[in-house]
């Protein structure tokens, strides 16, 4: 892609920059979360080491067998003109089981503990605000470590950048989670949150229960199931846009149903095991909205998935006036 090799320019500009920002973020094996955390456009280099144990300069041997209270850690500097620390620890998050105690993926010890660890006091607001937001999205408790960095030491020079000396390793962080942090981008101006308050007087209650609440709309009986004019359809909170008429498709089950979203960034998918069922729940990522559940039994030609949304949660912007609503960036969607 094109941004890729003017990223890489100015990365090693912003680099230079006295506002780049520092943060330490333990996902499991560093191998793996150092290679997503390196994919995230703002962050400009990353490092493995181990974090906040009871030793000075341990080796990896000492961490995985002598009990030195050490976590697997990156050391990530960032440019916050480009990615914000929330951002940034949403996009961790996608990374991570943030209710599992040291272990991820198929590892397990203390060292593959998540967590946190902050050099700028100021950060230590903005961290507990976004765990409060992951919380809301869970059942079980977040045990992701949240702490002042007490100590850091780089790791030996053969786990630095691990994963792009030995390809085929070993790597707990599926694929598709790469590429996804890799499109992530941070739209800070145009698009954002409201508080509930604002909304409340915005939405009819139907959207709001829905996007705030996490309420189903009747099958059916709402506005967009059965609507298969080219345009997109847009956050109702935040006027984001989301999905594609180009992916829509009738699935009978009496909700708009997509094989994907516009951009994967845009969304955010988690566990969801309310009424005694395991679903995964879809909202946006920018608003927090509520948007529905995907499923995997979608047609097989359009990917296999199925985004069944509901109506109450979506905007839809016809193709004719996307242009006129600030959405004309987006028309390449519908050039064959």
């Amino acid at each position: 892609m094109l941004w890729e090799p003017i990223w890489q320019f100015e990365r090693v500009k912003a680099l230079n920059n006295e506002k780049v920002k520092e943060i330490y973020l333990a996902g499991g094996c560093f191998w793996g979360a150092e290679k997503y955390l390196s994919q995230i456009y703002g962050v400009l280099e990353t490092e493995v080491g181990y974090a906040n144990g009871n030793t000075e300069n341990p080796t990896y041997e000492d961490v995985c067998h002598g009990n030195t209270g050490h976590a697997e850690t990156v050391k990530v500097l960032y440019d916050p003109e480009k990615v914000s620390l929330e951002f940034l620890l949403d996009l961790f998050y996608d990374s991570i089981d943030p209710t599992s105690i040291n272990h991820q993926g198929g590892d397990w010890g203390s060292q593959y503990r998540t967590g946190i660890y902050y050099v700028d006091e100021k950060d230590r607001e903005v961290i507990k605000k976004s765990i409060n937001r992951l919380q809301e999205r869970y059942e079980k408790r977040i045990v992701i470590q949240v702490q002042p960095l007490e100590n850091y030491y780089p790791a030996e020079e053969y786990h630095q950048k691990y994963l792009d000396k030995n390809p085929g390793g070993y790597c707990h962080i599926s694929p598709d989670k790469f590429e996804k942090a890799r499109q992530a981008r941070e739209v800070k101006a145009k698009y954002e949150p409201l508080p509930k308050d604002v909304l409340k007087k915005k939405l009819s209650e139907l959207q709001y229960n829905v996007t705030q609440n996490a309420a189903t709309e009747p099958p059916f009986k709402n506005e967009y199931y059965n609507n298969f004019e080219e345009g997109i359809y847009v956050d109702i909170t935040t006027g984001e846009p989301l999905f594609s008429s180009r992916d829509k498709f009738d699935s009978g089950w009496g909700w708009p149903s997509f094989s994907k979203p516009i951009k994967e960034y845009l969304i955010k998918k988690t566990p969801d095991y309310s009424y005694g069922m395991n679903r995964i729940e879809v909202r946006s990522r920018t608003g927090d909205a509520h948007l529905g559940h995907v499923f995997d039994d979608g047609p097989a030609d359009k990917g296999g998935l199925r985004y069944c949304i509901n109506s109450a949660a979506l905007e839809f912007i016809p193709r004719d006036k996307m242009e006129e609503r600030g959405y004309g960036y987006l028309l390449s969607i519908f050039e064959d």
